[in-house]
């Protein structure tokens, strides 16, 4: 956390300093506004904690509820999503408050008496250590609470404006505020009361019934069978041996996927109640929590639960739909159209619980959309930059329903001869865990990329962190645990393998082009009196241990002056992690503790090339380019028609 270059702050940092053209904003609803979210679910809470970052963008939430959402229905937190909460600073304490999942159960009949299941492995959790964090069960409200305790603590220090649904809406071309919003008032203070108000753009992040959907005439292309399943939050006596842990039970009699919560003594079950016919018109809604709990007893006999208390249970029906478009662009009109108008979440996708995916895709959703809005909305990039949603993230939603339906398969039923479920769940961990996106070569992906110059950072797939050392204190970070969600991109230069102040170290010619040329991205598209870090977040990460070069070699654009006072930031250089000298003498005297200090080189690990490599990290966490230190032409190329305003 870096403050004080404004001036000295005593109080709590996190609570930043609110912009002065925001401390008489009205916090009711205004008649115009730059963006207007409609739905404080996950993919509309995390787009407007983005955008409130910018106080010099108007963005508003509205959300029909009359107050904060008191029991979220969603609660499985993958590592991806809390990678995604350290950028926004509060990982820590949702990973305090959670439940973490570190191995599933899985619970088959028994072979000598098949009405009765027996345990038959376990598997890791994460086997493959995709991720430093961990999987979390955590209430869906509480993320909500988070998202907009930070909104409360931004410049813009935006609020939700509860009470308040969306109508419709429509877009009249050639006006400044162009889509026009009919809402109603649902509070109990504004019950009734219509008005209308208008935005630069709209976000549709309102469920699965989304009136934006509707509004912007978006179909769904895929529709599958309904199935349907009973799930409650309970306290329960019970003698499952793995009442702690998570487990997948298939039996004779149907299958449970119990999971248990944060806290310690609460449960989720998700029991499986069957296909549900095409003229049932909703009837399986009507089952009561009665016949729920019985089924799942005569699932996982011979053991059983008795309830004591139940927090909230419902039935759902959950069909899987994914809409055509996520935007109100035409697909003949894609090629010179700029879209208005978008929709996230559940508006969207619709698919089922098994797998855990949609609070988790909702918010990428929103992240992949939050940081575009305010690029184009503060100047930087033309409205064609939003045409990349609906390219990025409508092929994402498709892959979650197609993997969500063979798992669905298998969870329910493993095939004899088959591939069993255990073995699935290791195979495909990559996407229930949030990192089997990888966006394809585009406007934000670049089509020349050196892959070979860090194989482990796979192009148009998130960036994986890493432990380096920073050279001004000494302290052992997480290269990746840096990134804010501020809009900036990232370039992070690997250097070549001279050191830091050696005449012939080609970061020192990079790090001079890249702070003084008049073709290079950060001095092009940095606008006039702002500072040179206020659109790219440069980093350099040497190769040698950082005990061996100085922090004054590195190259002035890794030390840029920031803030009121223009003071030197000291925090952007790093080295491998390295003690000289601590193997040899632990190995010798306490041999118990070999490992305890052993090297952490990014190179090695990331399989970054020892002539050095350039990577540039877009502001939603995705690897954007891989170049060589030397070619500087193909990084000009690649900002220009981002950053291009024509």
């Amino acid at each position: 956390m870096k403050f004080h270059h404004h001036g000295y702050i005593s109080e709590d940092p996190r609570v930043r300093i609110v912009d002065d053209a925001c401390v008489d904003r009205d916090p009711n609803l205004p008649d115009e506004m730059d963006v207007l979210i409609v739905g404080s679910g996950p993919a509309g809470m995390i787009t407007a904690a983005q955008l409130s970052v910018f106080p010099d963008i108007e963005a508003r939430i509205i959300e029909s509820r009359d107050g904060r959402l008191p029991l979220g229905h969603a609660d499985g937190i993958q590592a991806r999503s809390v990678e995604t909460f350290q950028a926004f600073g509060f990982a820590e304490e949702v990973i305090e408050e959670g439940y973490r999942i570190t191995e599933t159960a899985f619970w088959k009949p028994d072979p000598e008496n098949p009405d009765h299941i027996v345990r038959t492995g376990w598997t890791d959790d994460d086997p493959a250590g995709l991720s430093e964090f961990p999987h979390l069960i955590v209430n869906q409200a509480r993320v909500l609470d988070y998202f907009r305790r930070f909104m409360q603590r931004q410049p813009s220090r935006m609020p939700v404006n509860f009470g308040w649904e969306l109508e419709r809406l429509r877009v009249n071309d050639g006006e400044e505020y162009p889509v026009e919003c009919e809402i109603v008032g649902t509070g109990a203070e504004n019950k009734g009361e219509k008005r209308t108000v208008r935005a630069k753009y709209v976000l549709g992040g309102d469920g699965a019934r989304s009136k934006v959907r509707e509004s912007i005439g978006a179909k769904n292309s895929r529709v599958i069978s309904n199935h349907a399943w009973g799930v409650a939050d309970i306290l329960v006596d019970t003698d499952f041996p793995d009442a702690m842990t998570k487990a997948i039970i298939n039996s004779n009699h149907g299958s449970i996927l119990h999971i248990p919560r944060e806290g310690g003594f609460l449960f989720r079950t998700y029991v499986d109640l069957g296909a549900v016919a095409d003229d049932d018109n909703h009837k399986v809604r009507d089952t009561p929590l009665e016949e729920i709990v019985a089924k799942g007893n005569k699932i996982m006999s011979p053991y059983s639960y008795t309830v004591k208390d139940v927090a909230w249970w419902s039935v759902y029906e959950v069909g899987h739909r994914v809409t055509e478009r996520f935007d109100d662009v035409l697909p003949e009109n894609r090629e010179t159209q700029d879209p208005r108008v978008f929709i996230a979440g559940d508006a969207c996708h619709t698919h089922s619980a098994k797998a855990g995916q949609g609070m988790n895709v909702s918010m990428q959703d929103g992240f992949n959309l939050g940081w575009k809005l305010a690029q184009v909305l503060r100047g930087y990039s033309s409205p064609s930059l939003l045409r990349t949603y609906n390219s990025e993230r409508q092929p994402v939603a498709q892959d979650l329903i197609d993997f969500d339906l063979e798992w669905s398969s298998r969870m329910a039923a493993s095939v004899a001869g088959d591939e069993s479920i255990e073995d699935f769940y290791v195979r495909t961990w990559e996407f229930p865990a949030g990192f089997r996106t990888e966006y394809p070569e585009s406007l934000l992906v670049a089509s020349d990329a050196k892959q070979e110059l860090a194989t482990g950072y796979p192009l148009g797939k998130r960036f994986k962190s890493y432990r380096v050392m920073r050279r001004s204190d000494a302290h052992d970070v997480h290269l990746g645990h840096l990134h804010e969600a501020d809009g900036r991109w990232r370039i992070y230069v690997f250097a070549d393998e001279p050191k830091a102040d050696a005449p012939d170290s080609k970061v020192r010619a990079f790090g001079d082009w890249l702070g003084n040329s008049p073709d290079s991205p950060v001095v092009r598209h940095t606008k006039d009196g702002d500072d040179i870090n206020s659109v790219f977040d440069v980093k350099v990460i040497y190769q040698q241990p950082h005990r061996e070069f100085e922090l004054g070699d590195a190259p002035e654009i890794f030390r840029p002056r920031v803030g009121k006072l223009q003071l030197e930031d000291k925090n952007e250089v790093f080295g491998i992690i390295h003690h000289p000298g601590v193997d040899e003498k632990r190995d010798a005297v306490v041999p118990m503790t070999t490992n305890m200090f052993q090297k952490e080189d990014i190179f090695e690990a990331r399989g970054i090339s020892r002539d050095g490599a350039v990577v540039v990290v877009r502001p939603d966490m995705y690897v954007a380019h891989i170049t060589s230190l030397e070619d500087t032409e193909s990084l000009a190329n690649f900002f220009a028609p981002i950053f291009d305003l024509s």
